[in-house]
């Protein structure tokens, strides 16, 4: 594996970059191919996606908090006890993710009914979110091995196993979807189950990499040995870290109930919109990823100064490629919009808010990069704290005043976004300026310098 000085920004976050992507254009890929149903079936699959979200970020409680220890482990040269960490992380990870898939099928009525939703959207949304949630115990392992083979410098990887799950799933979807050759056209059922499907292919492509790339044999033995201080270690630093995570996906649920009740053409809209921001989001939150691995390991290494500075080499490349990114959308805008949907009013709309992307993209630049490097230096509970009182005690009530009381509708909640996230984004430059994570390392280095590259 790596020291923390032979890894570079570029070779983590380009792999990071194209899975991200990957996995962004999944989401917009499902969007359109759903699209070729209906509408609704869009709005439908688009809730139900929200649900399946919050409940993704709630087992990313497992696989942050393993991240963030495993690379500062690893920047302390303190290699032997990562294969614990690992066996631990994935034991713990599959029964929150049993538990959670259990949640998504029994709940999955009452869950869909706190939208709202018209009876004939009802019926659709249930059946995806019981086939996709009640597989989301197989993310949940997927997501902790991700992690622990990205944090060892092995980004390469799991990049492939994206590029081979988002083309299986778009596969299924083309056959489920459209039905070539006499093959059964299942609609929204179909969508579900090629996710599924592609899911379960990518866990047995992440276990021969854990086995035999990252060299990380983990057997039954490995498993019955985790030790409950190493799961409470990952549990401290993950569950700031997810529940940050978490009170930004339900402010956006509670955003989603605002906008259901605006319409369903709004909430279409919302959607397609958000689908194509995607594609920028992704370079904020894989350069986020990247400083977050380079930054666990110069804090665990004790090289401070150094992850200091990191972090605005980082934000000022961020910001760069983000801005760039919008200018190509926003050229675009129209006739990106229009493989959705041929709805003028809704192509009207969309159009604009793409074009506020100039105001919302480099505050979403500031808020993920900082928040992924305070989060490597184990600085996650200042995060939370700041989320829950910038997120429920401004950007909530002002979602509901503009949008829904005011009646400047969607437009108003995209000011909103703006807001909430150059505020929060602010407060962790002030926060990262003023050194205060320096005191919150959770381990001390080796005298020994690591030897192996990644």
């Amino acid at each position: 594996m790596s020291t923390p000085k032979k890894l570079a920004l570029f070779a983590i976050t380009w792999p990071l970059f194209i899975e991200s992507s990957l996995q962004m254009f999944m989401r917009t890929a499902d969007t359109f191919m759903v699209s070729k149903v209906s509408d609704a079936a869009v709005a439908s699959v688009g809730v139900s996606n929200q649900l399946i979200l919050f409940a993704f970020l709630l087992l990313q409680v497992v696989s942050a908090g393993t991240a963030i220890v495993i690379s500062q482990y690893l920047g302390a040269n303190k290699t032997s006890d990562v294969k614990r960490f690992a066996a631990g992380a994935i034991v713990l990870n599959l029964a929150f993710g049993l538990a959670v898939s259990f949640a998504m099928i029994v709940f999955s009525r009452p869950l869909l009914g706190l939208f709202g939703l018209q009876p004939e959207l009802l019926g659709q949304a249930r059946t995806y979110l019981v086939i996709v949630g009640g597989a989301l115990f197989v993310q949940a392992v997927n997501l902790t091995i991700s992690a622990i083979t990205q944090v060892h410098g092995f980004t390469r990887y799991t990049m492939m196993v994206s590029v081979g799950m988002n083309l299986l799933n778009l596969t299924g979807n083309f056959l489920f979807i459209f039905g070539p050759g006499g093959f059964p056209k299942l609609g929204v059922p179909g969508v579900a189950i090629s996710a599924v499907i592609s899911q379960c292919v990518a866990l047995a492509a992440y276990g021969f990499i854990l086995r035999k790339v990252v060299r990380l044999p983990i057997g039954w033995k490995s498993f019955l040995q985790c030790r409950k201080d190493d799961l409470k270690k990952i549990i401290a630093v993950g569950i700031p870290t997810g529940s940050n995570q978490l009170s930004y996906s339900a402010s956006q649920l509670v955003t989603t109930y605002f906008i259901t009740s605006l319409g369903a053409e709004l909430l279409s809209t919302r959607i397609y919109t958000q689908n194509i921001m995607y594609f920028i989001m992704v370079l904020a939150i894989s350069l986020g990823r990247g400083t977050m691995i380079l930054i666990g390991r110069l804090v665990g290494a004790g090289d401070k100064e150094s992850a200091y500075r990191q972090l605005y080499r980082s934000l000022r490349l961020s910001m760069l490629l983000s801005l760039c990114a919008v200018t190509v959308i926003v050229a675009f805008r129209k006739p990106l919009l229009g493989l959705f949907t041929q709805e003028a009013d809704i192509i009207s709309l969309g159009a604009f808010l793409l074009c506020l992307g100039f105001l919302l993209e480099p505050g979403r630049c500031l808020n993920i990069v900082i928040g992924e490097a305070l989060r490597a230096s184990g600085d996650a509970r200042f995060i939370v704290i700041t989320g829950l009182l910038v997120i429920w005690g401004v950007s909530i009530p002002l979602t509901y005043l503009l949008g829904l009381h005011f009646g400047f509708g969607l437009i108003g909640i995209w000011i909103v976004f703006i807001i909430d996230e150059w505020v929060r984004g602010f407060i962790l430059l002030y926060r990262w300026r003023s050194r205060a994570w320096e005191s919150k390392v959770l381990v001390k280095p080796e005298s020994k310098p690591a030897s192996a590259g990644a």
